[in-house]
Parts: structure tokens; C-alpha cells; sequence
């Protein structure tokens, strides 16, 4: 499968190459200003499939408030803000994406979710958010963003440092799927469509390895296949604690 999966992959880089070259000429700026409104409808198909999973995993947020006030929540790479539901009462919340498109979809989602305190939204990417103070935060919120990151661990190193003593780095990622399936074999032919089509998702990371290797005091992470498509079905979820 091995040499079949190489040639499928080159066949599907060659025909990606307009849409390289595009992207080297900064066409790809205008794709910038769609990507959010087709993130915030699938956020709506998403949330519904997996929301049991969210449910599950933020039922968790309220053990790492600070004793007698509220929790401080840093979100990276927000989004529209699909997460905001599952954030409990008075959450003190500050939101980072790398595109300020999402501003718009983002102001709708805080409108709707009026249980929250919204401290700040910054124009910033993952690994770089020097704007926050260390030991700042009590919870860092990451979820369907590290696929699609430029470095995964400079990305968890920044929410370790964010993270006061104590904190936890919340996670829910799509990820590699097993070498010995056919899953394992489509992501790697179709990841240059997914890419560019997808804002440089990349569904070949084991991100999951990047978690191991980050330091963290103790990491609760589980893996499992959610109900969506199958190129994107293998999914890891869980907490870091600094």
C-alpha cells in the first residue's frame, strides 16, 4: 500500500499546483475572507454530532477555577466561537485567531452565549501569544486547530506557558489515522486538497505525540472515531495539566 499511497500522492500534488502557485501569488487572501463563513455553518453539523463529546470534556472546566473566582479561559484559535455553550457561568474569556474575518461570526456566538464575560479577541496565531502574561490563565481551550497550525509544539509550548501552575490545556483534534488502514491511506493522498481547501488542514499529524513529549505534569488523553467524515473520523480528546 505503501508505494501506491506515495504515487496517489504525487498524482494529487501535481494536480494541486495551480492552486500552489495561487497561493504563492497571495490569491489565497480572498479565500481567507469565505474560509469563516464555511467554518461557522459547519460548526452548526459538527457541534450536533459531537456534542456529547464536548459535554463530556468541559464538564471538567469547573475543577480548574481558582478558589473563589472566576475561571479565566484563554481559547486558541476560536473560531466562530462553536465552543462557548459548554463554558460554565461568569468563565472569564479572551479568544485568539490568526484571521480577523472570524470577528464577525465570533460577535454572534458571544451575543447568543450572554452567560460568559468576554474580556478580549486578538489577531494572533497559536504560536505566538506573546499578548498573554505568563501564568495568566487558569484553562487554555484548543479544539480542531492544531491540524492546521505551522508548529504543533511551538503552539502547546505557548499554552503551557499561558497556563498558571495547576491549569490545563483543553484538547479536541482530529488526527493521523492507524498505518494499516485505508483511512491512514486516504489522508495522505487527499492532503493536499484538504490544505488548501481547508485553510492548511493537515490530516497526517499525530498530534498526540506532541503531547506526550510536551512536559505536562499529567495528561489525560483518549482516543476514539467520531461520527463525521471518515478522512477526519479519528479523533483525540482530553486535558494537559502544567
Amino acid at each position: 500500500m505503501s508505494i501506491l499511497m506515495h504515487v496517489c500522492t504525487l498524482v494529487v500534488k501535481i494536480l494541486t499546483l495551480p492552486l500552489l502557485v495561487a497561493d504563492l501569488l497571495g490569491l489565497g487572501r480572498f479565500y481567507k475572507r469565505v474560509f469563516p463563513a464555511l467554518m461557522y455553518r459547519f460548526s452548526f453539523s459538527y457541534n450536533s454530532k459531537m456534542n456529547e463529546k464536548k459535554r463530556e470534556l468541559f464538564r471538567e472546566l469547573p475543577r480548574f477555577s481558582p478558589r473563589g473566582g472566576p475561571l479565566r479561559l484563554l481559547e486558541v484559535g476560536c473560531g466562530s466561537g462553536a465552543n462557548f455553550q459548554h463554558y460554565p457561568n461568569g468563565c472569564r474569556v479572551t479568544c485568539t485567531d490568526p484571521n480577523p474575518h472570524f470577528k464577525s461570526y465570533l460577535q454572534k456566538s458571544m451575543d447568543t452565549n450572554d452567560h460568559l464575560v468576554y474580556e478580549n479577541f486578538v489577531v494572533a496565531p497559536g504560536e505566538d501569544l506573546r499578548v498573554v502574561e505568563d501564568n495568566s490563565v487558569d484553562v487554555v481551550v484548543c479544539t480542531l486547530v492544531l491540524c492546521s497550525v505551522k508548529n504543533t509544539p511551538k503552539v502547546i509550548q505557548e499554552a503551557k506557558r499561558v497556563l498558571r501552575p495547576g491549569g490545563a490545556f483543553f484538547f479536541l483534534e482530529h488526527v493521523e489515522a492507524d498505518p494499516s488502514t485505508w483511512i491512514y491511506f486516504l489522508q495522505h493522498v487527499f492532503q493536499p486538497f484538504m490544505y488548501y481547501f481547508l485553510d492548511g488542514c493537515d490530516p497526517t499529524r499525530a498530534t498526540w505525540k506532541h503531547l506526550e513529549a510536551a512536559g505536562f505534569s499529567d495528561l489525560q488523553l483518549r482516543h476514539f472515531q467520531a461520527p463525521i467524515s471518515a478522512l477526519v473520523r479519528p479523533h483525540i480528546v482530553g486535558f494537559a495539566v502544567k
